[in-house]
Order: C-alpha cells, then sequence, then structure tokens
C-alpha cells in the first residue's frame, strides 16, 4: 500500500502508544508513508526515534518520517489524523473548570461543555481551522480524522471554513457496546445499535438482533435501570443518566460527567467532588501515557530497548485505522458512532451542525443512516446545545467579542451576560498567549 498518513500532534500524551499500535497491527497500510508532525521538536522527536526501533523490529513495515513543518507533512497527504492541545492540557483544564465556577457558573467538568468548554473550543479551533485549510491547499483529496475536543465545536468549524473530507471519533460508545451483550447476553457483532445526538451527548434510540430484526429496545429499557444500578460507577451511569432516563425515555450513552456538561441540572444529580476526581484521574492517565513512553525512550538511549517494545499487539478499539482501511478497500463497514455534518441525518435538528450518528463506510466516503425525526423532546434537549455551538463557532471565526460572550451568557449553565463578562475577562487574563484576538 502506498498511501501518506499525517499525525498532526504526533508528540502528545492523546495519541500514546494505542494509535501506533493499531497502525503497526495493520497488514493494509504495510508500505504507506507515515508522517509525524508535532510543533514540539523534544516530543517529537522521542516518538520518532521510538517508532524508528518499533518499526525496525516490524521489518520496516511504513516509511517513517518526522517534521515541524506542517505544509511539508502535509503536501500529498492521504489521511490526516489530528489530536492536538494547546498550551499545557491539564493546567488550562483546571482554569477551565474553577474560574467559571468562581463566578458562578454550574457548569460540572469544563472539558467540552459549559463555559469552560467554551474556551477550550477558543484556544484549540484557531490552529485546526488552520490545518484543515491548509488540507485544502495541500491535499485537498485527502480525509481528516479528528479526535481533539470539544469534538462537535472543533468539527462544525472545519465544515465551516473548509472543503475537506473529515470524521470525528470518540470512544464514549465503547461503554455500551460492553454492557449491552451483558445485559442482553448477546454478542455485540449480533446487535445493530442506532445511537444518535451531538458527541458526549447521545442517546441510545433503536436496538436490534441482527440476524432476526427483532427490536430488543423493550427489553433493554425494561433491564437498564437495574443493570446499571448494580454496576453504578460516577465515571460511567450513574444518578445523572437515570434521571434523564426516567424523564425523556431514552438512555444517553455517554455517562454522567460527560452528559452533564450540557444540562442546566447537571449539577444537581452529580457530586463535585466526583468530578474533580474525573479531572485528577485524567491528568495522571495521560501523566502516565508520558511517563511510560519517556522511561522506554531512557532505556532506548542506554542500548536496553525492552525486547517486547512499547507497541500493543491488541487492537485499542478507537476507529481511525479501521475506518482508513474500510475507505480504501470499499467494505461498507457500519460505525456505530461518528461525528459527520447533519446533511439530512437527522431532519429536526440544524442542517449546519455535525451530529454524532452511525454511518457506512466505503470508498465513497463516510455516510451517515438517515434517521428523519428524532423524538421531539430529545431533538428540544439537543437544539439548546447546538444553539451554543453555533454562536461559539461563530464567535472564533469572526473574531468577534461580542459574541464570544454572548455564547458564554447563554448557555444553561451559565445564564448570565454580568457573570460572563466576569469569566471572559479573567480568562482573557489568563489565556492569553493561547485565545484569539477577539475584538
Amino acid at each position: 500500500m502506498d498511501k501518506k498518513i499525517v499525525l498532526v500532534g504526533a508528540g502528545s500524551t492523546s495519541f500514546g502508544p494505542s494509535m501506533f499500535s493499531d497502525l503497526y497491527l495493520s497488514d493494509l497500510l504495510k508500505g504507506s508513508t507515515v508522517v509525524l508532525h508535532d510543533i514540539n521538536k523534544d516530543t517529537l522527536n522521542i516518538i520518532y526515534e521510538l517508532l524508528s526501533i518499533e518499526n525496525e523490529r516490524a521489518g520496516n513495515k511504513f516509511k517513517l518520517e518526522q517534521t515541524l513543518d506542517r505544509e511539508a507533512a502535509l503536501k500529498n497527504a492521504d489521511f490526516v489524523i489530528n489530536s492536538i492541545e494547546v498550551g499545557n492540557r491539564m493546567e488550562l483544564w483546571w482554569q477551565d473548570y474553577k474560574i467559571p465556577r468562581k463566578h458562578g457558573s454550574t457548569q460540572i467538568l469544563g472539558e467540552c461543555g459549559g463555559p469552560g468548554g467554551t474556551f477550550h473550543a477558543f484556544r484549540i479551533i484557531p490552529p485546526i481551522v488552520e490545518i484543515a485549510q491548509d488540507m485544502d491547499k495541500l491535499c485537498p483529496n485527502a480525509f481528516l480524522i479528528n479526535f481533539s475536543n470539544p469534538m462537535s465545536r472543533v468539527c462544525l468549524a472545519i465544515k465551516r471554513s473548509s472543503n475537506i473530507k473529515f470524521v470525528g471519533l470518540c470512544h464514549q460508545i465503547q461503554f455500551l457496546e460492553k454492557d449491552i451483550p451483558k445485559m442482553l447476553d448477546k454478542k455485540i457483532e449480533d446487535l445493530k445499535m442506532v445511537v444518535a445526538g451531538l458527541n458526549h451527548f447521545g442517546f441510545l434510540l433503536d436496538l436490534k438482533d441482527k440476524d432476526t430484526n427483532n427490536d430488543l429496545m423493550p427489553e433493554f429499557n425494561e433491564k437498564a435501570l437495574s443493570f446499571y444500578k448494580e454496576h453504578e460507577d460516577p465515571f460511567e451511569f450513574s444518578s445523572l443518566s437515570f434521571e434523564v432516563f426516567k424523564r425523556f425515555g431514552y438512555f444517553p450513552h455517554p455517562g454522567d460527567n460527560h452528559l452533564g456538561e450540557y444540562l442546566q441540572f447537571g449539577e444537581e444529580f452529580t457530586k463535585t467532588q466526583d468530578m474533580i476526581d474525573w479531572i485528577n484521574r485524567t491528568d495522571k492517565y495521560n501523566e502516565g501515557i508520558f511517563k511510560r513512553v519517556r522511561r522506554y525512550h531512557r532505556r532506548l538511549k542506554k542500548g536496553r530497548y525492552p525486547r517486547k517494545g512499547m507497541l500493543y499487539k491488541v487492537s485499542s478499539g478507537e476507529q481511525a485505522v479501521p475506518i482508513i482501511e474500510a475507505l480504501i478497500e470499499d467494505k461498507n463497514t457500519y460505525e456505530n458512532s461518528v461525528n459527520i455534518p447533519n446533511d439530512g441525518i437527522i431532519e429536526n435538528l440544524p442542517k449546519d451542525l455535525v451530529v454524532e450518528v452511525p454511518a457506512r463506510v466505503n470508498k465513497q466516503g463516510i455516510h451517515g443512516i438517515k434517521l428523519g425525526n428524532i423524538p421531539k423532546n430529545i431533538a428540544a434537549l439537543l437544539r439548546i446545545e447546538a444553539t451554543v455551538q453555533d454562536l461559539c463557532v461563530e464567535a472564533i471565526l469572526k473574531r468577534s467579542k461580542k459574541l464570544a460572550i454572548a455564547s458564554l451568557a447563554i448557555d444553561p449553565n451559565l445564564g448570565s451576560f454580568e457573570k460572563a463578562e466576569k469569566i471572559y475577562d479573567e480568562m482573557i487574563e489568563k489565556q492569553s498567549d493561547y485565545l484569539p484576538k477577539f475584538k
């Protein structure tokens, strides 16, 4: 295979060994050129040196390159996988979390929703838009796979600012893929599920047996609460998910911590300490990956690189490589959850929106399964967040301070222009090096 695959943000812990492992497990992609790109020379070089020894042990499966030059990296690419972050991710996340709450926001996490999620978007969308626009010029036929959060807002900005083909991928669907087979005593490959909504804000709308086409939703609805209460986990499904299921009639799939970012009543059904623990756990997880990479690199430099190597021997479960293979081989595979433009997929949500839906993947691209109108109560809930995303992205693309403050003020987790202005002023002061120059 002679494809050019570019990993943008290759030095970040967001990729980690899992993405590289998935590439090296692919026989189809053997012979491809893999380009590692990052703006941090030191971390990029560490990853390049580690993958060079792994590549050598694998019989030089890929042509491996590294570069700090984005244009050189992207020129004539076939696939671009993006996982960048801006600045010190965890230091900035704590600011995203604490400062809005200090000024009266009820946000519970500050990663993808609430005023904190908005500032995350303010920082990360401008460089990703530059990447997408460079792709328009340097590799217009390439496919961009995005992993950077806030997923929905990032993808919406890509849609509005470029003409490239793209998809956003998130692994939250793995909760249901793990739990439903246990609940219903079936294999995951025997199930066809329809999960739809926005990233970190989706609902199980349909569930069928693939062979018989039998409707399994009644059985799921009957068993779900007792199953999840028995396996209750504040980082997965707990009080908030149960309340939303009770009130809206459809089970939300992201877990309490992510779901609660978009709901005005999120704080009522989550514990503050649980959310703090989640941010700390994420920090420790990323730090663990970073330490593991550093440890392997030190051993490499001392000539004692472990025989088993750094890469995993099984798939990570992330879908980037399977989607690339399906696009190349015209597999027409079914993906349970991808983030793509709402081109008439969900009719009672705005067309100018990126939705998270099931899709088919073949050589023509990624095609969302047409769902028509989803339940009105679910659509109403999603449209509130869609409005915030619309204004947030527009503020970034137009560099408008007025729209930026408005996108903070109308968020369900704030609802005040006075508080929005206080949050804006303090965040601009603390994060000025990373934020757009709003006017």
